[in-house]
């Protein structure tokens, strides 16, 4: 038998009072988590912890699942304008700073101003994510590490697109595989570390013209 649908958003919102009221959804939906796991979260949780009602939250969020397929796309919506803003936007910075900023931002779980999104939120991803949706992600990510190589016009010569594709997926892979298996080491310094292999791929290349 084919799986059942998944439960989805109903609308996005457009106004600025609707993203007001769905981002405190989902601010209640992180605390309450946090506080007592996903058997905790219901939607009649979240709207009082919100402080709206019910039928208010159910115009957005048919159920929980739903809540938290919304929650992992504001998750990546928020890291793919942290690279527009930080990485592909500024004119000033030099190709290290741009490149060492679109490793941290797209490897870093826990850096500030970035939704939460740890281990729990992840072994439950399966409810929500499709492959389509996964590739759709990728993508995304792939398209702005594209558009982050391209403005890097003092980094000579250029990585073809199999390189940056290569380095997107080892990092990409590498966040999602710490957080699937929990490994003791530090946070930053693997996140360093990635820096260090990037730059270090880099720098060969340049230093091989």
């Amino acid at each position: 038998m084919p799986d059942a649908p998944r439960s989805k958003p109903l609308k996005r919102p457009t106004q600025a009072r609707s993203k007001f009221t769905v981002q405190a959804i989902y601010d209640a939906f992180v605390r309450i988590w946090s506080a007592h796991g996903w058997e905790g979260v219901t939607t009649r949780a979240v709207a009082l912890e919100t402080g709206i009602a019910v039928g208010t939250l159910y115009d957005y969020f048919p159920d929980k699942e739903a809540l938290l397929s919304g929650y992992v796309r504001h998750c990546i919506e928020a890291l793919l304008a942290r690279l527009d803003a930080e990485v592909i936007a500024p004119s000033d910075i030099d190709w290290p700073t741009r490149v060492q900023r679109l490793v941290r931002i797209t490897c870093d779980t826990r850096l500030e101003g970035l939704p939460a999104f740890d281990h729990e939120m992840l072994m439950l991803e399966h409810r929500v994510a499709e492959p389509k949706h996964h590739r759709r992600v990728y993508d995304e990510l792939a398209d702005r590490w594209l558009k982050a190589f391209a403005v890097c016009t003092d980094l000579q010569p250029p990585p073809s697109p199999t390189t940056i594709h290569a380095l997107l997926t080892a990092a990409w892979g590498g966040r999602r595989y710490r957080l699937l298996v929990q490994p003791e080491a530090d946070n930053d310094e693997w996140v360093a570390e990635m820096e260090a292999m990037v730059m270090a791929r880099l720098s060969t290349r340049s230093l091989a013209r």
